[in-house]
């Protein structure tokens, strides 16, 4: 039983081993990802489906707008009837729907940072923790099955002497 678990215990290391090592080889192509993604989102916005609102979660609690600039929110179809999403206004007390609409007033009140470099920004600050809890589980794991591997020795050569 107890090598069972120590096998199993090694499986999924391996498992996490080989999710870390690709997510830090592929963490580029995790970027191109989210661009391309985030691009269709802003491009395809119109404030009510998922996607949409997962653009005015990630510009509200990031204080960003578009993707490089807000003014990536004019290729949208929801710009040419809305202007710019509300969930770029830098003071929500402070947007009108037709200063939205108007590229002269809504640069006044919009976050002029765009989404992208921050997120890549966030992603790369905390890879380092990331890294950390990810050594640190499977250093805890290896601890785990070498204790199982030294219990199972422990218990298979004391069952030979006691017959």
């Amino acid at each position: 039983m107890l090598k069972l678990y120590a096998m199993f215990l090694s499986l999924v290391f391996l498992a996490e081993l080989i999710a870390g090592i690709s997510g830090f080889v592929f963490r580029h192509e995790i970027k191109d990802t989210f661009l391309r993604t985030y691009t269709e989102a802003i491009q395809y916005y119109d404030g009510n489906d998922e996607r949409s609102r997962a653009v005015d979660d990630v510009q509200k609690s990031l204080s960003c707008c578009g993707i490089q600039s807000y003014t990536n929110c004019t290729m949208s179809a929801y710009f040419q009837e809305h202007g710019i999403p509300p969930s770029c206004c830098s003071n929500m007390s402070d947007c009108k729907p037709s200063d939205m609409r108007n590229m002269t007033i809504a640069p006044t009140k919009v976050y002029q940072r765009g989404c992208y470099d921050l997120v890549t920004d966030l992603m790369e600050t905390n890879m380092g923790i990331i890294a950390g809890v990810a050594f640190g589980i499977a250093f805890s794991q290896l601890i785990g099955m070498l204790l199982a591997c030294c219990l199972s020795r422990f218990i298979t050569a004391n069952q030979y002497k006691m017959v």
